[in-house]
Order: structure tokens, then C-alpha cells, then sequence
């Protein structure tokens, strides 16, 4: 299976893969976050955490240097999370790269539900909800950019 070549490029060069990947991934992001209704809230989640400040009024900056660096993060954290399964099953197959994504999916939304989404000032329960299902539509979308882009970067090495 040609995703079994995936195991033989080495990790000093499949992290960069990853962090060109994840450019690539978040700003295609940016872009589905505009057309979702609440979808450009969570980098002000993030900033609003950080700030303790209501959301509607967190500053654009961090909120853009907050979203940025995680979305950077996460194409590493995927690379690192398929290493770590390649590792575990002996080699990469579509079996690993399904269980990275999925795994990597339910750790950002989870994550962003539980850990700063519930500390963000001023929002309500509803407004609450609505910014949990925009980010679990961006993640799914940052994903669907990320892993096929990542995987052909990456076999295109070999």
C-alpha cells in the first residue's frame, strides 16, 4: 500500500511537512470560519481567556496570533500523533492515518469545548453552543485540509 511508504520518511523531515501543511490548513480554515455564524469567535475565545476580558471585546491581535500559533501546533501535534501510531502498529496505513484524525479531531474539539470555550467572558449558554458546533465544523475543516495535504507532502518525500 503506497500510505505504508509514509514510515519511511524520516520525522526531521515529515515536522516541516506538517508545519507547511498546517498554513496551508488554516488558512483554508479562515476561510470556512467566515461563512459559519459564530465561526470567527474562537481565536476571541482564546483571548478572552487570556485577557479575561468579554469575548466581543478581546483584542484582535492576540485573537490572531492565538489562533495562528495553534493552528501551527496542531499540523505538528498530527505529524508527532502519526509517528506515535506508526510506531505502535509497526508501520503507517490507512488504519493509522484515520485513527490520528479522528484522535486528533475529538482532542481539539474536546479541548476547546471543555478547557477555554466555559471560561470565555461574557457569553451565554446558547451563544455557548452556537460557537461549539461553528468550531467543531472549522476543526473538521482544518482536518480535511491538513491530512491529505500533510500525506501527499509527505509521499512525495519518498
Amino acid at each position: 500500500m503506497v500510505l505504508g511508504e509514509l514510515s519511511s520518511v524520516p520525522a526531521a523531515l515529515r515536522f516541516p511537512v506538517g508545519l507547511v501543511s498546517a498554513i496551508v490548513a488554516v488558512l483554508v480554515m479562515d476561510q470556512l470560519m467566515a461563512r459559519i455564524p459564530d465561526g470567527m469567535t474562537p481565536p476571541y475565545v482564546a483571548a478572552s481567556v487570556l485577557t479575561q476580558t468579554p469575548v466581543d471585546d478581546a483584542p484582535d491581535r492576540l485573537a490572531t496570533v492565538a489562533h495562528y500559533l495553534a493552528g501551527l501546533g496542531t499540523g505538528l501535534l498530527f505529524t508527532y500523533f502519526l509517528l506515535a501510531a506508526e510506531w505502535l502498529l509497526g508501520e503507517s496505513s490507512l488504519l493509522t492515518v484515520v485513527a490520528t484524525t479522528l484522535g486528533l479531531y475529538g482532542l481539539m474539539v474536546g479541548f476547546f469545548v471543555v478547557v477555554p470555550l466555559p471560561r470565555a467572558v461574557g457569553v451565554g449558554d446558547s451563544r455557548r453552543s452556537a460557537i461549539g458546533r461553528g468550531w467543531a465544523i472549522s476543526a473538521a475543516g482544518y482536518l480535511a485540509v491538513l491530512v491529505p495535504v500533510s500525506v501527499g507532502l509527505t509521499l512525495a518525500l519518498t
